[in-house]
């Protein structure tokens, strides 16, 4: 029962000398409160329902316009072991499995190989599903960037960065700013209830952990009154989302290559701009040098610099996929799939090419290998009609010269 009020102590939040009293002085309507956030969650279900509103009615005729068609893929035929051992084992059998179920199936290696392959195409996330998530968060993140830029252009502490600490705590919260905060809460609420059946991508651990940092840098910057950094750290990621998600919707497009191409290069521009410039040297300066001209540090501080510190680490971890990808960009590698869409299929997608170009190579191999048989079939063939006709020539010249 104690634990509650030790976590609400004035040193854990507040900075020295200032404790919960001294914040009565600010309006209730202009102060935040902890109770605040429950607006979130009522919000995060909105956004789950408006989402697949939005992927059911107004995706698929936007795909059409771009011409995002879904592609023809074979399907795996039905076998109940196989199907079996995929569910609850592996989708990726290794070789010594792959003999076990040889003879369970009554079937051939390259068969079992093949049908693993197939299977996995078939839980394979389709064009159009993946336009309608692309869409969906672009749409979001532009009209959060413009929202958030309306409301903060004529802040001081948009220009000056020290006006961020200046007067804290006892800074009156804007209720355009409430609603900011309260709208990207519940968008990243909504992210983590749909991440099970979103897109799972190359970097799924990443995406959880930067949500759930997310959620704990808001919610603890709002109960700490951190909202106006707090609004700068969301503007800002904001602008390089926008063209993220319209360089992937353009690239699950046919004709539209060298505007998707257009829009990465510009993307990948801005993310090293805002994320590895702008934030460690404006952002995480602000709060861990320029706050300190203003109060001491105290355990909210640490904290809130702590989560700043971990969205930085997976910002790099980001920078070094998106550089990958321009190499592969810049030397004309770069596969569709790769470019738009950092996802955990990519792998498995290589694994597949890589199969299929040992099928190929197994065919042409067999290919030759019929055509050797056949010339020396065909050159048998011919040799023991030869060996035929020459002792039939001789059987009848023994028989000729006998007779005479």
């Amino acid at each position: 029962m104690d634990l509650l009020p030790d976590f609400w102590r004035e040193d854990y939040w507040l900075p020295p000398g200032v404790s919960w009293a001294d914040m009565e002085q600010l309006a209730d309507s202009s102060r935040p409160w902890p109770q605040d956030l429950l607006t979130a969650l009522p919000l995060a279900l909105g956004f789950v329902m408006l989402r697949c509103m939005f992927e059911r009615f107004l995706a698929p005729p936007m795909g059409r316009c771009l011409g995002v068609k879904n592609r023809l893929q074979l399907t795996a035929a039905p076998s109940l072991q196989l199907e079996s051992f995929y569910t609850q084992r592996s989708r990726q059998p290794t070789q010594s499995e792959i003999v076990s179920l040889m003879t369970l199936c009554g079937k051939t290696q390259r068969q079992i190989e093949t049908w693993f392959r197939l299977r996995r195409n078939q839980d394979r996330p389709c064009q159009t599903k993946k336009f309608g998530e692309a869409a969906w968060r672009f749409f979001f993140y532009f009209a959060a960037f413009v929202a958030g830029l309306t409301c903060l252009i004529d802040r001081p502490w948009f220009w000056d960065h020290r006006e961020c600490w200046r007067q804290y705590p006892f800074q009156p919260m804007e209720r355009a700013h409430f609603w900011y905060y309260m709208l990207e809460l519940g968008f990243y609420g909504s992210l983590l209830l749909r991440i099970s059946v979103d897109i799972r991508r190359k970097d799924f651990k990443e995406q959880v952990i930067h949500h759930l940092a997310t959620i704990f840098l808001l919610s603890f910057s709002y109960c700490s009154n951190y909202i106006r950094i707090g609004t700068l750290v969301m503007l800002l990621h904001d602008s390089s989302d926008i063209l993220l998600e319209s360089a992937k919707m353009f690239n699950y497009g046919t004709g539209w290559r060298k505007t998707c191409d257009a829009l990465f290069i510009l993307f990948s521009v801005v993310f090293f701009v805002t994320r590895l410039v702008i934030f460690p040297c404006k952002i995480i300066r602000a709060t861990l040098l320029l706050s300190m001209e203003i109060f001491e540090p105290f355990p909210g501080y640490y904290f809130f610099n702590v989560l700043l510190m971990v969205l930085q680490v997976l910002h790099v971890f980001w920078a070094g996929l998106i550089l990958r990808m321009v190499y592969k960009f810049l030397k004309g590698k770069l596969e569709k799939d790769e470019r738009s869409d950092e996802e955990s299929l990519l792998e498995e997608e290589e694994d597949d090419k890589k199969e299929e170009h040992t099928d190929q190579e197994e065919d042409r191999y067999w290919e030759k290998s019929k055509e050797t048989l056949n010339c020396k079939l065909s050159v048998l063939t011919n040799s023991c009609v030869l060996n035929n006709l020459t002792q039939h020539r001789s059987s009848v010249g023994n028989r000729e010269r006998k007779a005479q």
